[in-house]
């Protein structure tokens, strides 16, 4: 069975690439599963361009597992084995003559529509209550609902990842509360603004309420226990408060990240705008955005088949 490397490989790309937790996280879990793989194969160094190919099959017919999963498991084992190599000349990688090609069909970003936005931007009005001691969390669960649905507002008008906000920490947040420096993938910074003035006012007093209770390194969000607040406590937030108002099934933070951009190009703001607020670092990535609001508009233009009202006689209803 090949030596597989997984703590040595993950910690470089960690340092060498300021890759996230996730990506950290999945690189760990797709060497396993090809170590898994290797193990029950009997299969030995060097490996060849057919036990690649084998793998493959194996993913493809006996795990079932989805196209994307499928090309994210062999391009982590493409880097893998290409990192060995730069390593240690005398251990080629089995990918030199390897050409996989896996077709995965692309996903339109599903926004969340309109009327479920008003209806948790709706949800609750209350003010946001400070800590009254330091560390702690003494809210009462309305102040941990206004805190929430605070979260959710930045989320809509930002486009942040949930990952990004909760990583905010107070000094990086203007006194206005107008700007939030946001440290996104691969280390790299970007302001985003909060351009509502009615948001901006509740996120400053939120942001004075959480300098007046500790120093302003600290995170800018909390749990319960006092300490930085973690995206997948905020999911499970989201999920209770989707139960509450009776939204099925429930809403994920990066839905309102779709939501944020898919308004955004509706209201006409410049792809390439869009593009620097969610932080992508292809054009093309961004672009998806505009397919979301030509799929409305196609879906828009169907219900209101102009011929069709033609056809029966009757004015033709407003879009």
């Amino acid at each position: 069975m090949p030596h597989l490397d997984h703590t040595a490989f993950v910690k470089s790309r960690r340092d060498e690439r300021s890759l996230g937790h996730h990506t950290l996280r999945a690189y760990a879990q797709d060497l396993r599963t090809f170590a898994r793989f290797t193990k029950a194969h009997h299969l030995s160094d060097p490996l060849s361009k057919d036990d690649i190919l084998a793998y493959h099959r194996h993913l493809r017919d006996e795990l079932g597992a989805r196209p994307a999963t499928i090309e994210r498991r062999l391009v982590t084992l493409k880097s893998y084995y290409a990192w060995r190599a730069d390593r240690n000349s005398a251990l080629p990688s089995p990918f030199a003559d390897v050409r996989i090609s896996v077709k995965v069909p692309r996903r339109l970003p599903r926004p969340i529509d309109r009327d479920i936005l008003r209806a948790f931007l709706q949800a609750g009005d209350g003010a946001i209550a400070a800590r009254s001691t330091r560390g702690a969390d003494n809210a009462a669960p309305t102040a941990q609902d206004a805190v929430t649905l605070l979260i959710i507002k930045l989320l809509i008008v930002t486009g942040l990842r949930i990952s990004e906000l909760t990583n905010v920490k107070v000094r990086d947040v203007s006194p206005d509360g107008g700007k939030i420096l946001v440290n996104g993938k691969g280390s790299k910074e970007r302001i985003v603004f909060v351009p509502n003035r009615e948001l901006q006012e509740e996120f400053q007093r939120y942001c004075k309420a959480r300098s007046d209770g500790g120093p302003i390194s600290s995170p800018l969000f909390l749990n319960m226990a006092g300490r930085r607040l973690r995206s997948a406590t905020f999911r499970k937030r989201l999920r209770a408060l989707s139960k509450r108002l009776g939204i099925e099934p429930h809403l994920t933070p990066h839905r309102f990240r779709h939501s944020a951009a898919t308004l955004l190009i509706e209201e006409g703001i410049d792809i390439r705008m869009v593009q620097a607020l969610l932080g992508h670092a292809n054009l093309r990535t961004t672009e998806i955005y505009v397919q979301v609001s030509n799929h409305a508009l196609r879906r828009a233009l169907e219900k209101v088949d102009v011929l069709v009202e033609l056809g029966r006689g009757r004015p033709i209803p407003a879009v």
